[in-house]
Formats: C-alpha cells, structure tokens, sequence
C-alpha cells in the first residue's frame, strides 16, 4: 500500500502524526553527533534566508524531538530520514528538539446550553461569498470605520505545541471553526473563545472550512488530498475522499460550497520533493474535483493537464518524467449566473511546458468540461531542485516560478462590465473578461514579482476598487509589503501604502513582507504582515487607521501561555463586529506563533 507524504508547503514543515518509533539501543542524546547530522542532511535547506523557504533552526527547536522524530521515519521527512539509520534519526530529533512536554491546556469546554450559532454573524469560507470577493458589507461586519482604532483584544486561543497558527477562522452564528496549526479542527464559540469540539483529522488541514446551509455539516481539506465532512454538533466525521492517491498530494485550497456540491482543488508538494537528489520528479497534475456535499461521492474531477506523465530522458542513471504541475493552490471561484467555475493553477515541475501552467481556467459546474483557459505566463518550468547544490530535478531553462496562488475574483462593476481579477506571484494583477474567454482588460504591475514575492494569497475587490497586498519577499528585513488600491475598471492605481522600514530591525524571520490576503469592509482594509503587524487602512486614501502588533504573549482562555508571530496566509475574519487573526507563520520564513486573536472593541 502506497504510504502517503506529510509534505506540506516548505520541504521540511513538521507535522505531529505518523506511527509510534523504537527508541534506539544507545538512547542518550549526543550532541556532537546531532550537529554532525545536522549539518551533512539539514543545513543547505535549513539555514537562515534560505532559497528552498524551509523553517530555520530556531523555529525547528520550537518543536519537539518526537514530532521531529515520527517526521524523519513515517512523515514528510521520510525520503530525508532514509539515508540515516534508526539511531541517526533519533539522535537527530533530539539534537534539534525540545524534549519537555507543552504544557496542558486547562478545561475550556461551553456551558451546557451555551448558543452554537444563535447571532446572525457570518463569514463562510475563504472567501466570505463563492466570488471570493473578501468583502464583508456593513451589516454583517457589524463594525464601522470610526469602531475600527478602538479594536482591542476580547479574548486569545492556543494552538497547543505549534509553531504556526492554522488556517482562516470560519464564523457560523456563534460558533467559530478553525483548522488549527496543532493540527486539529476546532469549533469554538466566536463570542467567548470557549470549546465545543475539537476533531484530529488523518492529517492536518490548513484550509478554511465551509459550512452548509443548514449548518449541519462542515467541509475541510487536508494535506494528504482528502476531503472530509464532519458533523457541526459533534465533530464526528460523516464522510472522507481521497482525491489523488500521487504521495505528494495535498489540499491547500478550501473547497468551494455551492448548490450541494463541494469543489476542491488539489495542490502537491512535489515541486518541493525535487530538492532530493535520488527522487525521479515529476509526475503529479492538479486537479479540481466536484463531490456531491451529502456523500462525498466524486461527481467529476478536472485535470489540468490531461494526459498522465510519461518517462523523459533519463539523467545521470536517474528516470526524469512530464509533464507534471500546474496544481490548483487556492479555492475556486463560482460564477452561478453562468454556471461556470473559475480556478488558477501553478508552474509545471518539469520539461514539457503544459500550456496549462500558470492560467486561469474556466469549467462547466455542471460536468467540469473545460470552457476556456488563459495562461499568463508561458514556459514556466520549476521546482525547488532548483535551488540546492547539484540542482537535482531542476529543468533545463528553469521558468520564473510565477504560480497563481490567489483565487480569482469576480465582480460586477458599476458599468454593469463583468470582471475576473486575477493577482500573480508575477508582481502583476490583471483585469480578465470572463465572458470573452478571459480576454486581457487590464494589467498593472505593483511589484517586481518572484518565488517568493507578487500577489501571494490574494486581495478583496467591492464593485469600484481591488486592494492588493503584495509580498516580494527578501533576505532585508525592510523590503517587500505594501498594500495597493486599484481601479477595477482601468487597473490604474489610486494609491499605495509602504511599510514602516523601522519595523523590522533586529528581529529574526521578521519581513515587511505582506503575502497574506487582504479583507474589505465598507471604509477600511485590512492587511497583515510578516512583522506581525495587522493594519486597517482608509480604503479611499490608504492612511492607516488601525496597527495592532501581535508578536507579544498573552493569558489565552485555553490556559496555556501563548504568543504571536508573523502573519501570512489566513487573512483577516471580519463578523459580528468582530476581526479575528491567526498570529505565527513556520510554514517557511517566518516569526514563530500559536495564537488565534479575538478583537471587539475596546475588548468588550
């Protein structure tokens, strides 16, 4: 039976789970020897600024040796773990790990009786609507611009031993749920912070979850490419499907609820498993797949690049394959008035440029027939074999790694033109005619774009403008971030907002960076940074009303001692005049933390 990775989106994110191990014969910890290891398995793809974007070491003493430990032998790490023996991976982990326990969390369970969904307040999803528009109006937000600079913390939650936060909080009525960065999905109440439930999936979700109408079921993907739905009473799990059996598959994107269909995309890390020298890359293809929401039944599944990999010539005795990539990172967007779904795709790993990679695709809801594709970028050929010593697996004429990782957005605007707005790892943000086969309307550039930088997570658009975050990411602290305001009709820009240069200094795994999704509500916009900043600026000037910096401790209603960090993917949940925020980013770079943060204002 094939054994499925852990690999989640940096070569070497630690992931608890996974068999139990044999403590070895001569059990005691060598220090010496774990630095030797260290350096001849560890260093190239763990040292500080590195290209591959793998934790640095501070962030992997953050975790502990038996996490690490199950990782080398029957997790992500496994391919890495196989060049050592036994006692090698163990005195490995526990060179690098902390060995005390984390501390328990206190009992946190709801009152009996305590509402699960009594207010109105909602953000279902990514992307709060199936346009992943990010905008939140008025009234649900329940908080208006001048509520915005009295915004203080109401209550925070613990991720108990992690090192990263989780994914986007999901807010139902009352009840909030979250995949958190423990591995666990929760459901908390959005009020209090007290649990209801909490329910180990087989492997960790880093989605954001959607809820059915009639809240009783609740959607999530994991980094394994299952989807599941579990009971919102209980957490029990109603159904679960494997949508690619590839090792290195994953879900990364939230699957999209829409007219009792679930559509999920599926990603993989294979791009990352190239860095192995004896690994024979690449043979995975992204997919979308529609289930049916009440079974799990697969209904169809789309592949982007049709035909399977074949064998390519071979190198240095070593089989290389292709096509292979352009996986779907992000939830897809739903076009109900045409009944199309609109999605990105990602680079191709290896020789054979697809057509495919780095386009937008629009696909039948019904059936998932290709309609029309839009690639942005031609020859974008790439994987992480690129960046270390020997270049293992890297392909020849290697592209510029200019993934779509954001959702495309659809709006009306006020002259009744339709529009997919699509931001780029490019640095570009486009304008697509989604009723003229993605025709090009518009292209603006804000920033200079690469593997590491452009549009990363994506931005928020209402019917006038489309707010960008940007990340282009750097070894200098100070470059990188800003948050840009454009015309959704022209592209042209109203303004932008530069980060602070002072923010950053002397702090480790700190950037002005801001690859994380933007979050609109009537007034302001709210962006987070890799400093660990949260802002909230004037939507029509960019004048920052509101900084709050998250990177301090805090007394959490789980008990536990808890601190922030940088922040990135999750974005901002803005409900029931309340903005939620996920502090603490290890998947690559970043600034350690497992705190998730309830503001209100003035805390009330």
């Amino acid at each position: 039976m094939k054994t499925k990775s852990l690999l989640v989106c940096a070569i070497a994110l630690v992931c608890s789970g996974g068999a139990q191990t044999q403590r070895p014969t001569n059990a005691a910890a060598d220090p010496a020897a774990g630095e030797k290891l260290f350096t001849e398995h560890c260093a190239t793809c763990h040292a500080p600024f590195n290209a591959v974007r793998a934790p640095w070491p501070q962030t992997l003493q953050l975790m502990t040796s038996q996490t690490i430990l199950q990782a080398l032998e029957t997790g992500k790490m496994q391919a890495q773990g196989a060049s050592m023996t036994h006692d090698e991976r163990f005195t490995l982990a526990n060179y690098l790990g902390r060995h005390e326990p984390a501390a328990a969390a206190k009992a946190n369970a709801c009152p009996a009786g305590e509402p699960g969904g009594a207010s109105t307040a909602r953000w279902n999803g990514w992307g709060v609507d199936v346009v992943n528009s990010r905008y939140q109006p008025g009234a649900p937000a329940g908080l208006q611009k001048e509520d915005i600079a009295k915004l203080k913390v109401k209550w925070a939650y613990e991720m108990p031993g992690a090192t990263s936060a989780g994914g986007p909080p999901t807010i139902i009525g009352d009840a909030l749920y979250v995949g958190g960065g423990d591995g666990a999905v929760h459901k908390l109440n959005a009020r209090t912070g007290c649990d209801y439930w909490s329910v180990i999936p087989a492997a960790p979700a880093r989605t954001a979850i959607s809820v059915s109408a009639d809240g009783k079921l609740a959607y999530f993907g994991d980094v394994q490419a299952r989807a599941y739905a579990v009971d919102t009473a209980t957490g029990k799990v109603v159904w679960k499907k494997e949508l690619d059996q590839h090792p290195f598959a994953m879900i990364t994107g939230a699957p999209k609820l829409y007219a009792g269909k679930l559509y999920v995309p599926v990603s993989s890390a294979e791009e990352l498993a190239a860095a192995d020298l004896r690994y024979e890359c690449c043979t995975f293809r992204g997919s979308v797949a529609a289930l049916d929401a009440k079974t799990g039944a697969i209904v169809w599944q789309t592949y982007t690049i049709p035909e399977k990999a074949a064998p390519l010539q071979a190198e240095a005795g070593k089989a290389k394959f292709g096509p292979s990539g352009a996986a779907v990172w992000s939830t897809p967007t739903v076009d109900a008035a045409k009944g199309v779904l609109y999605f990105g795709t990602g680079d191709n790993y290896a020789e054979r440029e697809t057509g495919t990679s780095d386009a937008v695709f629009a696909v039948s809801l019904s059936d998932g027939k290709i309609l029309w594709m839009a690639q942005l970028t031609k020859d974008d050929t790439y994987n992480i074999g690129c960046e270390v010593p020997g270049k293992a697996n890297c392909p020849k004429d290697a592209g510029p790694d200019f993934d779509i990782g954001a959702p495309p957005i659809l709006r009306t605007l006020g002259s009744g033109r339709r529009i997919l707005i699509v931001g780029q790892k490019s640095g570009v943000v486009y304008g697509l005619d989604p009723d003229n086969k993605g025709r090009q309307i518009w292209a603006t550039r804000i920033g200079q774009g690469g593997r590491f930088g452009g549009v990363e997570f994506g931005g928020a658009a209402d019917e006038k403008k489309v707010y960008m975050p940007l990340s282009d990411w750097a070894p200098d602290p100070k470059l990188g971030g800003g948050v840009f305001a454009l015309d959704a009709e022209t592209g042209k820009q109203i303004w932008n907002a530069t980060p602070k240069a002072q923010t950053c200094t002397g702090t480790e795994g700190c950037s002005a960076a801001q690859p994380g999704p933007a979050t609109l509500i009537p007034g302001v916009v709210f962006a987070g940074s890799m400093d660990g900043h949260m802002r909230g600026y004037d939507s029509d000037t960019g004048a920052v009303v509101w900084d709050v910096d998250t990177t301090g401790k805090y007394d959490t209603v789980n008990g536990v001692d808890a601190h922030g960090g940088s922040l990135n993917y999750a974005g901002a949940v803005v409900a029931g005049g309340m903005v939620y925020v996920m502090s603490g980013y290890t998947v690559s770079v970043g600034m350690p933390g497992n705190v998730m943060l309830a503001f209100s204002v003035d805390g009330k």
